[in-house]
């Protein structure tokens, strides 16, 4: 009598982890995301995809608002301050947005803006604008002008920069994880 209440408990434990593997409440706590309020109402401002700014957020800056890299990097996505002053200008925020950078609504505020005229320079293409948010849309643009690299993703190889192949591939492996856990929070507009 003991083995089969010994197999038995062992199969509804199974059984439950099981279950609990496919609970998103599991997901949830394995791909936390914080600021999500921040991110779905500036992506949704910037008509901008919500999950490739969180799985940005947690390639640069593991959701630390404090983080800064040792190029000068700043806040949640890890904006240079050289881009930070530009975007502001550009985009007609505030000229006190450059004190705040490091504060979750202005650095996802900006970098989500940023995100969005990489969008347009490169005609939607996401592979083009992961790329160019890590190694600048200049590199980018050369590497497409000159046929070093099409933009498209199953050419990534082609990247001459292996930081940038890499962090394209960690993007979208955010992103289609982020956009299965927490698709049933944002109501797009």
């Amino acid at each position: 009598m003991k083995r089969f209440t010994r197999k038995r408990l062992f199969f509804i434990v199974l059984l439950v982890i099981f279950l609990l593997l496919d609970s998103r409440v599991i997901w949830k706590a394995m791909y936390p995301v914080y600021f999500k309020q921040q991110i779905f109402s500036s992506a949704s401002r910037y008509h901008v995809d919500p999950y490739l700014v969180m799985a940005i957020i947690q390639i640069e800056s593991k959701f630390d608002q404090r983080r800064v890299s040792r190029k000068g990097a700043v806040g949640l996505m890890q904006l240079m301050p050289s881009t930070a002053k530009w975007v502001i200008k550009q985009a007609n925020f505030s000229s006190m947005a450059e004190e705040y950078l490091d504060e979750p609504d202005t650095n996802i505020s900006i970098g989500t803006w940023y995100i969005s005229y990489l969008y347009d320079m490169f005609d939607r293409n996401s592979y083009a604008v992961i790329a160019a948010y890590n190694a600048g849309p200049g590199n980018v643009k050369r590497w497409i002008a000159q046929g070093v690299w099409d933009g498209r993703g199953d050419t990534i190889s082609n990247i001459p920069f292996g930081e940038t192949r890499h962090y394209i591939q960690r993007v979208e492996y955010y992103k289609e994880r982020y956009s299965k856990i927490y698709q049933d929070e944002y109501n797009k507009p």
